[in-house]
């Protein structure tokens, strides 16, 4: 087996081939990005003698057209996790940094932890439609977050005793009201860019609101099971289905952990047992599982039921959760498992 780890860059990817069983380098080769770039470097790597697969630090913007173009050519993929090709860079002998000494770090990252704890790439489906939806709402959101700041200290200028709740110019008759106040005074400067906040708050809630219909549909469409269970609202759901993308990816629910970062890792040395958390993995799929848990713990009797029961061993409830949202995980891949989701099998017995 040979491990083709590629450092991608804007305009040019570096690709280091290192051999499976001893970690040797065989190789090197950097191209410009394109087509014919691609077609270079896809004919050096089927030059080389033995089965190969492709280790691609996960940039995604970055790094994907490569992937796409090698897995489109039936080509095996896996993405690599930036944070473990910086702790391999960091323990290798050779000192320094360049392109040739990341392509070699992301392949030996992928060695260290094993081939297949890796999920497999595959061509972008209604997941990747989703996944962007969900990123463009959330930059949105962070954007109106950002306006609304600036306008209320705006107003708290203008008018020190206007006291309004946090989002109230997102929702309700707040904005109406202020925009009609703010149309009634001395049109200075600060009112003047105060008007224009506000117009670009309320334009920015309307594609917000538009966005959310249109993920609910998308949701409803690819992942209906997940709608179905308790704690999954559309938003939520539509993270993990476009993070995730594609449950099939993962051979087992424990890789799907792993990757999430709820797997407990083991710290145990002579008579003590522990287990750590997993400070690794895709951060937006465990936020993603922590929200439902949370919401669980509020509605839900199996949930309540299973927190309570692990205070009373002596756990905390944040441990509980952590517990719960491993258990999640395996519940998310069972459901989004193709062509036909498994059915949940929540029961107050949770162990």
């Amino acid at each position: 087996m040979i491990v083709l780890g590629a450092d991608t860059h804007k305009r040019s990817h570096t690709v280091a081939a290192v051999a499976a069983a001893t970690g040797e380098l065989l190789g090197e080769q950097t191209v410009a990005v394109g087509r014919r770039g691609f077609d270079a470097l896809l004919r050096w790597g089927r030059g080389l003698d033995g089965e190969r697969v492709w280790a691609l630090e996960d940039c995604r913007h970055v790094s994907g057209s490569l992937e796409r173009f090698l897995v489109g050519r039936g080509e095996r993929v896996l993405r690599i996790p930036t944070h473990l090709t910086a702790k391999a860079r960091g323990s290798a002998r050779q000192r320094g940094k360049s392109d040739p000494i990341d392509a070699l770090a992301v392949a030996r990252a992928a060695l260290q932890e094993g081939l297949e704890s890796f999920p497999v790439a595959h061509l972008d489906g209604p997941e990747l439609d989703l996944r962007l939806l969900v990123d463009h709402r959330e930059r949105l959101v962070r954007q109106r977050v950002a306006l609304n700041s600036t306008l209320q200290w705006h107003l708290h200028d203008l008018w020190p005793e206007l006291e309004l709740p946090g989002s109230s110019l997102f929702y309700g008759r707040w904005a109406p009201r202020v925009a009609r106040r703010l149309a009634r005074a001395e049109q200075t400067m600060r009112v003047r860019i105060a008007r224009d906040e506000l117009r670009r708050i309320r334009e920015l809630s309307q594609t917000i609101k538009a966005l959310e219909r249109e993920i609910a549909g998308l949701v409803a469409t690819i992942a209906p099971q997940l709608l179905s269970e308790p704690g999954f609202g559309p938003l939520t759901a539509a993270k993990l289905v476009g993070e995730i993308a594609g449950a099939h990816r993962f051979a087992t629910a424990a890789k799907l952990a792993r990757a999430a970062g709820v797997a407990p890792i083991p710290a145990s040395s002579g008579n003590t047992r522990r287990q750590r958390l997993d400070q690794g993995g895709n951060r937006q799929i465990n936020a993603a599982l922590h929200r439902v848990i949370v919401t669980r713990a509020r509605c839900h009797p199996a949930t309540q039921d299973y927190i309570a029961r692990r205070r009373a061993e002596g756990k905390s409830t944040r441990e509980a959760i952590r517990c719960l949202k491993r258990y999640l995980a395996r519940q998310v891949w069972r459901l989004l498992q193709p062509p036909h989701p498994v059915e949940n099998k929540l029961s107050p017995s949770i162990s």
